[in-house]
């Protein structure tokens, strides 16, 4: 794995920012994007630019071809057994919901329990407190370990027999925490549970295998994993989502529309309404090619090697506390003492280098670890030791304007 040459296959990081070369540090947001994927989209709309599915002519065809072989692309690279397993989506966020929305309003009453953690995402939050709202069910959390990680001990402690779903995250976007998901998910089984995965910070990080994880659905975005924004995909067991209604209603989904009742098309196109994101699917595939290229297990691997070398690095800071187990994802967060996160990136940001700063959308996490807000740096593919160093060097010029001046 040639970072060098990985490198230059994302053109936005050969630019200054502020007088300095561009140190990217926030993939966990979104990652940056290779050529592959650039032109991918472009030579859609180049080319063959057309609606799918419906048209007979050349240019709809092509674009068919196209969107459905970016879902059989998803499909192997999650292990799925079926096309019909994936549905594409805006994103995680749109993922869960339609979880939430279709299989939580069908499946729970009054009594039943909704198993979540406190690592949890918003979007892995709110839309389960939600049905938890409109169906009666109860909302229970995960406590976490002294180092930010879970005990398979509280999870069977906490799923219990009335526990319907049970929803984790794999990788914690905060914490940088690998959640054990398979472990979890046959405990939920053995309970009766259904187990829901959000895979948006590790589906671009290291090979999922959704079939071998057992979980029923599972959810990712395409903009963390170097394809475009605004599309993403929600693996489901068949068994499930063919019992499941759709949430979304109008052109694309149906099969026949009389004038009091409607019948919906077979997996996946009935979770599809509308319009699809035809550009947004290519430009995935062509990421899931770019990624296979060069390895899940070498990305997994380098990043690794830059979190150990981070988290090294950023404790030899006076004042620094780090937030997150020892093994970890690439994601390293931390509060620099008596300065706050925005205050930290501001400075850092002046010297070229993009970190996070603030909740993460993790609000209830932050609660959980006593702070208002924390600053993140996040790692890809892309990124070097170097770039770790600069950013403890800026880190440490920080500390030392807010605590001296200039």
């Amino acid at each position: 794995m040639n970072i060098s040459d990985i490198r230059k296959q994302f053109p936005i990081l050969d630019q200054e920012v502020n007088g300095s070369p561009l140190v990217y540090l926030d993939s966990a947001a979104t990652s940056q994007k290779p050529l592959a994927v650039i032109e991918a989209i472009e030579k859609y709309y180049k080319e063959y630019n057309s609606n799918v599915h419906r048209g007979v002519h050349t240019l709809g065809t092509r674009a068919t071809d196209g969107y459905e072989g970016a879902r059989e692309k998803v499909r192997k690279f999650i292990n799925a057994k079926s096309t019909e397993e994936i549905i594409f989506t805006r994103g995680t966020t749109t993922a869960l919901n339609t979880v939430a929305a279709s299989y939580g309003r069908a499946n729970l009453k009054p009594g039943d329990e909704i198993v979540i953690t406190y690592m949890e995402h918003h979007s892995n939050i709110i839309p389960w407190q939600q049905v938890a709202k409109e169906t009666g069910a109860t909302l229970k959390y995960i406590s976490l370990t002294e180092d930010h990680a879970l005990s398979l001990e509280e999870v069977k402690s906490t799923i219990t027999s009335n526990t319907k779903i049970v929803s984790i995250m794999q990788v914690s976007n905060v914490l940088g925490t690998i959640n054990p998901v398979k472990e979890i998910a046959e405990i939920a089984h053995a309970n009766g549970a259904v187990m829901v995965v959000d895979g948006a910070q590790s589906t671009p990080h290291m090979k999922v295998d959704v079939q071998d994880l057992d979980c029923d659905f599972f959810a990712f975005s395409g903009h963390k994993m170097g394809g475009p924004t605004g599309i993403g995909a929600l693996y489901g067991k068949k068994e499930l989502l063919e019992k499941m209604e759709p949430i979304e209603f109008g052109g694309e989904m149906i099969d026949f529309v009389n004038l009091y009742e409607s019948t919906w098309k077979e997996l996946p196109w009935k979770f599809e309404g509308g319009t699809p994101i035809i550009a947004g699917a290519i430009g995935l595939g062509a990421a899931i090619d770019f990624l296979e290229e060069v390895g899940l297990d070498n990305i997994q691997a380098h990043e690794h090697k830059l979190a150990q070398y981070a988290l090294d690095r950023l404790s030899q800071v006076d004042g620094i506390t780090i937030y997150g187990p020892k093994e970890r994802a690439g994601v390293v967060t931390f509060n620099i003492e008596d300065v706050h996160p925005h205050d930290v990136a501001t400075v850092v940001d002046a010297d070229g280098i993009a970190i996070r700063a603030g909740h993460h959308c993790a609000q209830p996490l932050m609660k959980y670890l006593n702070v208002s807000s924390t600053a993140r740096a996040s790692f890809y593919l892309y990124n070097t030791e170097e770039e770790v160093d600069k950013l403890v060097s800026s880190l440490i010029k920080t500390k030392e304007y807010f605590t001296n001046g200039f």
